[in-house]
Protein backbone atom coordinates (compact mmCIF):
# COMPACT_ATOMS: atom_id res chain seq x y z
CA UNK A 1 0.00 0.00 0.00
CA UNK A 2 2.83 2.07 0.87
CA UNK A 3 4.30 1.97 -2.74
CA UNK A 4 1.32 2.78 -4.51
CA UNK A 5 2.25 6.24 -4.91
CA UNK A 6 4.60 5.67 -6.76
CA UNK A 7 2.57 4.01 -9.50
CA UNK A 8 1.13 7.67 -9.58
CA UNK A 9 4.03 8.95 -9.76
CA UNK A 10 5.41 6.39 -12.52
CA UNK A 11 1.96 7.27 -14.15
CA UNK A 12 2.75 11.19 -15.10
CA UNK A 13 5.63 9.38 -17.71
CA UNK A 14 3.17 8.36 -20.05
CA UNK A 15 0.71 11.34 -20.04
CA UNK A 16 1.79 14.70 -18.62
CA UNK A 17 5.16 14.40 -19.87
CA UNK A 18 4.53 13.76 -23.29
CA UNK A 19 1.76 16.63 -23.61
CA UNK A 20 4.60 18.90 -22.18
CA UNK A 21 7.10 17.57 -24.96
CA UNK A 22 4.32 18.12 -27.65
CA UNK A 23 4.50 21.83 -26.72
CA UNK A 24 8.50 21.75 -26.65
CA UNK A 25 10.77 22.31 -29.91
CA UNK A 26 11.57 18.56 -30.95
CA UNK A 27 13.31 19.13 -34.26
CA UNK A 28 17.15 17.61 -34.85
CA UNK A 29 17.64 18.47 -38.12
CA UNK A 30 14.85 18.17 -40.50
CA UNK A 31 13.45 15.04 -38.32
CA UNK A 32 10.89 16.10 -35.56
CA UNK A 33 11.05 13.74 -32.63
CA UNK A 34 7.37 12.23 -31.45
CA UNK A 35 6.81 13.32 -27.75
CA UNK A 36 5.71 9.98 -26.86
CA UNK A 37 9.05 8.24 -28.17
CA UNK A 38 11.25 9.96 -24.89
CA UNK A 39 9.25 7.38 -22.97
CA UNK A 40 12.00 4.96 -24.41
CA UNK A 41 15.02 7.14 -22.41
CA UNK A 42 12.79 5.12 -19.12
CA UNK A 43 14.26 1.46 -20.80
CA UNK A 44 17.28 3.06 -21.65
CA UNK A 45 18.16 4.20 -18.08
CA UNK A 46 17.18 0.76 -16.57
CA UNK A 47 19.40 -0.71 -18.94
CA UNK A 48 22.66 1.03 -18.21
CA UNK A 49 22.12 1.53 -14.61
CA UNK A 50 21.26 -2.44 -14.02
CA UNK A 51 24.43 -3.85 -14.48
CA UNK A 52 25.80 -0.40 -12.81
CA UNK A 53 24.04 -1.61 -9.92
CA UNK A 54 24.93 -5.27 -9.44
CA UNK A 55 28.91 -5.22 -10.69
CA UNK A 56 29.58 -1.72 -9.08
CA UNK A 57 27.08 -0.58 -6.18
CA UNK A 58 26.19 -4.26 -4.34
CA UNK A 59 30.01 -5.35 -4.12
CA UNK A 60 30.97 -1.51 -2.46
CA UNK A 61 27.94 -1.61 -0.49
CA UNK A 62 27.97 -5.39 0.39
CA UNK A 63 31.97 -4.24 2.39
CA UNK A 64 29.63 -1.34 3.64
CA UNK A 65 26.80 -2.95 5.21
CA UNK A 66 27.64 -6.87 5.57
CA UNK A 67 24.34 -7.29 3.70
CA UNK A 68 24.24 -10.48 0.75
CA UNK A 69 22.41 -8.00 -1.12
CA UNK A 70 24.56 -4.92 -0.67
CA UNK A 71 21.66 -3.05 0.74
CA UNK A 72 18.16 -4.72 2.02
CA UNK A 73 14.91 -5.40 -0.16
CA UNK A 74 12.70 -2.43 1.95
CA UNK A 75 16.42 -0.15 1.79
CA UNK A 76 16.27 -0.76 -2.33
CA UNK A 77 12.33 0.26 -2.87
CA UNK A 78 12.86 3.45 -0.44
CA UNK A 79 16.05 4.31 -2.39
CA UNK A 80 13.87 4.50 -5.48
CA UNK A 81 11.20 6.05 -3.93
CA UNK A 82 13.53 8.80 -2.85
CA UNK A 83 14.64 9.63 -6.20
CA UNK A 84 10.95 9.58 -7.46
CA UNK A 85 10.43 12.44 -5.20
CA UNK A 86 13.53 13.80 -7.03
CA UNK A 87 12.34 13.47 -10.51
CA UNK A 88 9.13 15.37 -9.29
CA UNK A 89 11.16 18.19 -8.06
CA UNK A 90 12.99 18.32 -11.55
CA UNK A 91 9.75 18.02 -13.64
CA UNK A 92 7.86 20.98 -11.23
CA UNK A 93 11.19 23.26 -12.09
CA UNK A 94 11.06 22.56 -16.13
CA UNK A 95 7.79 23.01 -16.01
CA UNK A 96 8.19 26.78 -14.62
CA UNK A 97 11.09 27.15 -17.26
CA UNK A 98 8.78 26.25 -20.09
CA UNK A 99 5.92 28.26 -19.13
CA UNK A 100 8.67 31.39 -18.42
CA UNK A 101 9.82 30.35 -22.17
CA UNK A 102 6.31 30.82 -23.43
CA UNK A 103 5.46 33.75 -22.00
CA UNK A 104 8.99 35.74 -22.67
CA UNK A 105 7.88 34.88 -26.44
CA UNK A 106 4.29 35.77 -26.24
CA UNK A 107 2.99 32.45 -26.78
CA UNK A 108 0.85 31.97 -24.06
CA UNK A 109 -2.49 32.06 -26.30
CA UNK A 110 -1.22 30.20 -28.96
CA UNK A 111 -1.72 26.34 -27.69
CA UNK A 112 -0.30 25.07 -30.95
CA UNK A 113 2.74 27.03 -30.91
CA UNK A 114 6.22 25.49 -30.64
CA UNK A 115 7.71 26.64 -27.43
CA UNK A 116 11.73 27.73 -28.09
CA UNK A 117 12.97 25.48 -25.78
CA UNK A 118 14.48 22.07 -26.41
CA UNK A 119 12.17 18.73 -25.75
CA UNK A 120 15.72 17.08 -24.29
CA UNK A 121 14.76 19.63 -21.07
CA UNK A 122 12.72 16.66 -20.05
CA UNK A 123 15.30 14.13 -20.55
CA UNK A 124 16.45 14.27 -16.27
CA UNK A 125 13.15 13.33 -15.10
CA UNK A 126 12.32 10.86 -17.58
CA UNK A 127 16.21 9.04 -16.66
CA UNK A 128 15.31 9.84 -13.07
CA UNK A 129 12.40 7.89 -13.51
CA UNK A 130 14.33 4.97 -15.02
CA UNK A 131 16.84 4.54 -12.26
CA UNK A 132 14.16 4.92 -9.66
CA UNK A 133 12.64 2.02 -11.13
CA UNK A 134 15.50 0.04 -11.16
CA UNK A 135 15.70 0.54 -7.27
CA UNK A 136 11.76 0.61 -7.02
CA UNK A 137 10.27 -1.83 -9.13
CA UNK A 138 13.25 -4.38 -8.95
CA UNK A 139 13.36 -4.14 -5.37
CA UNK A 140 9.67 -4.31 -5.00
CA UNK A 141 10.13 -8.46 -7.80
CA UNK A 142 12.79 -9.45 -5.03
CA UNK A 143 10.81 -8.88 -2.30
CA UNK A 144 7.76 -10.22 -2.99
CA UNK A 145 8.80 -13.43 -4.61
CA UNK A 146 11.34 -13.81 -1.01
CA UNK A 147 9.43 -13.06 1.30
CA UNK A 148 5.57 -14.50 0.09
CA UNK A 149 4.83 -18.14 1.26
CA UNK A 150 6.28 -20.41 -1.16
CA UNK A 151 3.12 -21.63 -2.61
CA UNK A 152 2.18 -17.89 -3.31
CA UNK A 153 4.96 -16.45 -4.97
CA UNK A 154 3.10 -16.48 -8.25
CA UNK A 155 0.97 -13.89 -6.42
CA UNK A 156 3.37 -11.68 -5.22
CA UNK A 157 4.72 -10.99 -8.75
CA UNK A 158 1.08 -10.16 -9.37
CA UNK A 159 0.71 -7.36 -6.93
CA UNK A 160 3.86 -6.23 -7.16
CA UNK A 161 2.49 -5.59 -11.07
CA UNK A 162 -0.68 -4.67 -9.49
CA UNK A 163 1.37 -1.55 -7.97
CA UNK A 164 1.52 0.51 -11.86
CA UNK A 165 -2.07 -0.87 -12.52
CA UNK A 166 -3.34 0.81 -9.37
CA UNK A 167 -0.89 3.58 -9.42
CA UNK A 168 -2.41 5.32 -12.83
CA UNK A 169 -6.15 4.81 -11.06
CA UNK A 170 -5.15 7.01 -8.45
CA UNK A 171 -3.38 9.51 -10.27
CA UNK A 172 -6.67 9.58 -12.81
CA UNK A 173 -8.91 10.12 -9.19
CA UNK A 174 -6.28 12.76 -8.19
CA UNK A 175 -6.22 14.38 -11.14
CA UNK A 176 -10.36 14.82 -10.98
CA UNK A 177 -10.23 15.79 -7.63
CA UNK A 178 -7.21 18.48 -7.95
CA UNK A 179 -9.28 19.43 -11.06
CA UNK A 180 -12.40 20.60 -9.41
CA UNK A 181 -11.06 21.96 -6.24
CA UNK A 182 -8.30 24.10 -8.16
CA UNK A 183 -11.25 25.36 -10.50
CA UNK A 184 -13.68 25.97 -7.64
CA UNK A 185 -11.14 27.54 -5.36
CA UNK A 186 -9.97 30.86 -7.22
CA UNK A 187 -11.13 30.07 -11.42
CA UNK A 188 -7.40 28.85 -12.06
CA UNK A 189 -7.52 25.39 -13.15
CA UNK A 190 -4.36 23.41 -13.21
CA UNK A 191 -5.45 21.84 -16.03
CA UNK A 192 -6.66 23.05 -18.92
CA UNK A 193 -6.54 22.57 -23.03
CA UNK A 194 -4.27 25.02 -23.45
CA UNK A 195 -1.07 23.50 -21.63
CA UNK A 196 0.89 27.13 -21.34
CA UNK A 197 -1.94 28.11 -18.82
CA UNK A 198 -1.90 25.05 -16.99
CA UNK A 199 -0.63 24.82 -13.76
CA UNK A 200 1.49 21.13 -14.39
CA UNK A 201 4.08 22.61 -12.16
CA UNK A 202 1.40 23.13 -9.12
CA UNK A 203 0.67 19.59 -9.38
CA UNK A 204 4.33 18.28 -9.84
CA UNK A 205 4.69 19.94 -6.62
CA UNK A 206 2.05 18.16 -5.07
CA UNK A 207 2.69 15.02 -6.33
CA UNK A 208 5.99 15.27 -4.78
CA UNK A 209 4.93 16.75 -1.31
CA UNK A 210 2.89 13.68 -1.42
CA UNK A 211 5.61 10.95 -2.09
CA UNK A 212 7.41 12.85 0.81
CA UNK A 213 4.62 12.42 3.00
CA UNK A 214 4.27 8.47 1.84
CA UNK A 215 8.10 8.33 2.24
CA UNK A 216 7.57 9.25 6.01
CA UNK A 217 5.46 6.15 6.46
CA UNK A 218 7.10 4.00 4.20
CA UNK A 219 9.86 3.71 6.56
CA UNK A 220 8.34 3.78 9.79
CA UNK A 221 6.41 0.58 8.19
CA UNK A 222 9.80 -0.82 7.02
CA UNK A 223 11.64 0.16 10.18
CA UNK A 224 9.05 -2.12 11.92
CA UNK A 225 8.95 -4.82 9.46
CA UNK A 226 10.57 -8.37 10.26
CA UNK A 227 12.02 -10.67 7.40
CA UNK A 228 10.27 -14.09 7.09
CA UNK A 229 13.52 -15.76 6.40
CA UNK A 230 16.02 -15.35 9.32
CA UNK A 231 18.51 -16.71 6.71
CA UNK A 232 17.54 -13.04 5.05
CA UNK A 233 19.01 -11.60 8.71
CA UNK A 234 22.84 -12.98 8.29
CA UNK A 235 25.36 -10.68 7.09
CA UNK A 236 27.99 -11.89 4.26
CA UNK A 237 30.54 -11.53 6.71
CA UNK A 238 29.63 -13.96 9.05
CA UNK A 239 28.56 -16.35 5.84
CA UNK A 240 32.07 -16.00 4.79
CA UNK A 241 33.42 -17.02 8.16
CA UNK A 242 31.13 -19.97 8.40
CA UNK A 243 32.02 -21.12 5.01
CA UNK A 244 35.69 -20.52 6.02
CA UNK A 245 34.94 -22.62 9.41
CA UNK A 246 33.75 -25.76 7.25
CA UNK A 247 36.59 -25.47 4.61
CA UNK A 248 38.87 -25.65 7.51
CA UNK A 249 37.03 -28.78 9.73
Amino acid sequence: MSCLIFGVVFAQSSTFFTKQGATMDRKIGHFEIPAASFQCFISLSIILLLPIYDRIFVPIARNLTGNERGITFLQRIGTGMLISILSMIVAALTEIKRIKVAKDNGLVDKPNATIPLSIFQLLPQYMLFGIADVFTMVGMQEYFYDQMPDTMKTLGIAVYLSVLGVGSFLSSIIILVTEKLSCRSNGSCWFVDNLNKAHLDYFYWLLASLSAINFCIYIFLANCYKYKNAQNNISYQEESCRARTILAS
